[in-house]
């Protein structure tokens, strides 16, 4: 994760998926992968649960599980609940990871191609910057106003990943997608 500067063990695509989402965010200060184990008492005996994340952000800790929506037992919830139960009482959010809508994953690929550092030798961040500010401008039509357009392109996605610059994450990246201004200062 480029967040913390270490790499995260994951046990599946979909769990690397939630850290690939995480670290977009831009709010991960520090992450742990199975962080502990979770006994309880439930009808029929006891139950056991490992979360399959921790979170720690710079809006407070965040305990996730992963699981895909349709392979969701009764029995998993179960567990889910207990933890919900024990992040509550912690004072953590909870949340499990099920289901992405189906460009999202594709989105984030796609611009955590460029989340490390680039050099910019040619200025075209200043360039692209400077043309958003204006108003938002399509993707394509905007890497298209300088002299190197694909070059451009990736300093363009670099830029949107460290939220120099921001898109509509509800629809698919392309072409057509309005670039805006980020939240400024990257991260």
């Amino acid at each position: 994760m480029v967040s913390t500067g270490r790499h995260h063990g994951f046990e599946s695509h979909a769990e690397q998926q939630v850290l690939l989402a995480l670290d977009f965010a831009g709010d991960v200060i520090e992450m742990f992968s199975q962080p502990f184990r979770l006994a309880f008492d439930m009808v029929g005996g006891l139950g056991e649960h490992i979360p399959d994340f921790l979170a720690m952000t710079r809006h407070g800790p965040w305990l996730i599980d992963v699981r895909p929506g349709g392979r969701i037992k009764a029995e998993d919830r179960v567990r889910f609940a207990a933890t919900a139960e024990v992040a509550l009482s912690c004072g953590w959010r909870y949340a499990v990871a099920a289901d992405w809508r189906s460009h999202v994953q594709t989105t984030l690929d796609t611009l955590s191609s460029q989340r490390r550092s680039l050099s910019d030798p040619l200025g075209l961040q200043t360039a692209l910057l400077t043309v958003v500010r204006k108003r938002p401008v399509p993707l394509g039509a905007l890497v298209e106003q300088t002299e190197v357009p694909a070059i451009a392109r990736a300093q363009a996605l670099h830029l949107i990943w460290t939220r120099q610059m921001g898109i509509d994450l509800a629809a698919p990246l392309n072409d057509q997608s309005l670039v805006r201004p980020g939240r400024g200062g990257g991260r």
